[in-house]
């Protein structure tokens, strides 16, 4: 006999950890933690409209509920970061990476090696990082190979190997020709890694002053050679330092955290400033998406405790900044403390210097969603619907249809002939291109000559002004319309510069030039269905186009051929009367009321005279 999940709420214990919840299918919901894992769950299924409506979607799938008990929140924490990489619930706030971020890596070994890498692996090597562009973490690598002349190949000194010339990474080369780094004695080696690791840390300052002394020494001990490789790594290490934008005091290191949310793309964007010995010396961004009704606190708490969970292999900063407040910075606090040893305290700073950092930090990542903007907008265009795909496919055409350009008439008993053409691309409806026709040539109901009419006409135009030629064109009409078509086409010599179907209404027959059979695309087809879209959307804009032609020519015969009453005065009578007969019956001073003594008058006069 199963249980119920009100049973195993109650069951639950008021300890911390993680809370999994799952569908009728065992999948996973979502994943979080608690500081009471009871008070926790429970307030899911307590008072509906304290949710959002996201929310309240995810409560009515939740079939199971497993929980995980830790010792504390820090705990907590961590092994819900695991569990959500590791399923990828549905209702958490998931991260879009698109590429892996480049890191420095120490390794763990006896002679530990330096060299770039995009894999952080928990071997017992250090990794710094990560570098938000390739270029920095290169320029870092040369900043140690000057500073140093320490080998930073992923390959190890000791597998050079002369009778087949330099390893891929050129580098390496040079320093076996000059005594590579693999040549030195352990303990002036492992003196090199850790001086290497304060470099990546950001503590320059002392290095500068620490290699300064040495130089002096060797100096002063006519040591020259040395002495002159001292000063090469010092002025290397001082340039690297001015490059650095200084941004704080050098006394405190800091980790700056700032989110911004795009509504459109409904997207957000973490920014991360590393700041050491009052240099920044780093940053990182990432985007937030499953984000709709998600507050920007729990949003914050969400990238934070991902980098300091996640791949950061680190020093812990002594203070952390944020934009926004997290929703709840109890387990960050507890986490923070257990790796420093100490307390981090976790400020939102509202003025001065830090607020200005903040500042910067949400700057970028504006920059980072305008940029994820155009990025979307871009392959939003590019992508190629399956209609327009299964389209080509079925009518056998040369290229896609992604613009399509179909034409319909419109006509009462032969009076006021017009016609349309609509324009779609890519399976939508592009309005601004939409065009109206009268029909000048031909006289009575010819659909036939109509049809030869407008494309000779709107083709000659495209021709001559060099207009994008359509993918497609396509008729409303069967066999008749469509050799139409082809003829104009054929005249203006354009019959090679786009291909041409005819859609026959009674069947939904597709007609193809040179092909005595119809084309029967299924009728659940999405290709059809666009064929018919645009059919429809070009009559509809004919027949509109052919009712104004109707009204105003009404208006003309009727009301406009009275002295000195125009288009406006002829309307606005219509308007509040209705109809000619009703205008007719109207007296004397109520038209003058309307539309002036003089003009009332007049129109008087016409209809009782």
């Amino acid at each position: 006999m199963s249980i119920s999940i009100e049973e195993k709420i109650s069951n639950l214990p008021l300890s911390p950890g993680v809370y999994q919840f799952k569908d009728s299918k065992g999948n996973h919901l979502y994943v979080g933690k608690a500081k009471r894992l009871r008070n926790r769950v429970r307030s899911y299924f307590q008072d509906s409209r304290n949710h959002d409506g996201r929310i309240r979607v995810m409560v009515s799938k939740i079939d199971d509920i497993e929980v995980i008990v830790t010792d504390s929140e820090a705990e907590a924490l961590i092994l819900e970061n695991t569990l959500i990489k590791k399923y990828q619930p549905r209702y958490n706030i998931m991260y879009r990476d698109d590429k892996s971020y480049p890191y420095i890596c120490i390794t763990g070994d006896r002679r530990p090696r330096v060299y770039p890498t995009r894999t952080v692996v928990k071997d017992g090597s250090k990794y710094f990082g990560p570098y938000d562009h390739v270029g920095h973490m290169r320029r870092m690598l040369e900043t140690i190979r000057k500073t140093f002349d320490l080998c930073t190949c992923a390959v190890s000194p000791k597998m050079i190997d002369k009778s087949r010339g330099a390893p891929k990474w050129h580098s390496c080369f040079d320093d076996y020709l000059k005594n590579c780094s693999g040549d030195w004695e352990e303990q002036r080696y492992i003196s090199t890694i850790e001086k290497v690791e304060r470099l990546l840390s950001g503590k320059t300052d002392d290095l500068v002053r620490e290699i300064k002394e040495e130089m002096e020494i060797a100096s002063a001990a006519m040591e020259f050679e040395e002495a002159a490789k001292l000063r090469d790594s010092m002025v290397s290490l001082q340039k690297y330092n001015q490059k650095m934008k200084m941004v704080a005091n050098k006394d405190v290191h800091r980790d700056i955290f700032a989110i911004d949310v795009d509504e459109e793309i409904r997207e957000a964007c973490g920014v991360l400033f590393k700041i050491r010995e009052g240099k920044l010396i780093g940053k990182f961004h990432r985007f937030l998406k499953n984000i709709e009704h998600t507050s920007r606190e729990v949003m914050m708490q969400s990238f934070v405790e991902d980098y300091y969970t996640g791949q950061h292999v680190g020093a812990i900063p002594d203070e952390v900044y944020l934009s926004n407040p997290m929703e709840d910075e109890n387990p960050l606090y507890e986490y923070l403390w257990e790796q420093r040893k100490k307390k981090v305290p976790i400020y939102v700073p509202q003025i001065g210097e830090k607020k200005h950092m903040i500042q910067m930090a949400i700057t970028n990542a504006k920059l980072n969603l305008s940029e994820r903007k155009l990025e979307k907008r871009k392959a939003e265009k590019d992508r190629i619907p399956q209609s327009v795909k299964d389209l080509k496919e079925y009518l056998q055409l040369s290229r896609l249809p992604r613009r399509i350009e179909c034409f319909d008439n419109s006509n009462t008993m032969g009076t006021d002939p017009v016609a349309s053409m609509v324009c779609f691309v890519d399976a939508q409806p592009r309005k601004s291109e939409y065009l109206r026709f009268k029909i000048k040539t031909v006289l009575g109901a010819d659909d036939v000559a109509s049809m030869k009419e407008i494309v000779k006409r709107r083709y000659l135009k495209v021709k001559k002004e060099k207009l994008q030629p359509p993918d497609l064109i396509l008729i409303d009409g069967g066999k008749g319309q469509l050799n139409a078509a082809i003829e104009a086409l054929e005249e203006i010599g354009f019959s090679d510069q786009c291909e041409v179907a005819g859609l026959a209404k009674r069947l939904e027959e597709v007609f193809l030039p040179g092909k005595m059979d119809a084309v029967m695309i299924p009728k659940t087809s999405a290709s059809l269905k666009l064929l018919q879209r645009a059919r429809d959307e070009a009559h509809r804009f004919a027949i509109t186009y052919h009712r104004k032609k109707r009204s105003d020519r009404t208006l003309k015969t009727e009301l406009t051929e009275i002295e000195g009453v125009g288009q406006k005065t002829a309307q606005k009578l219509l308007s509040s009367y209705g109809s000619v007969q009703n205008i007719k019956k109207t007296n004397k001073r109520a038209l003058q009321e309307l539309i002036g003594e003089k003009m009332g008058e007049r129109v008087y006069a016409y209809f009782n005279n």
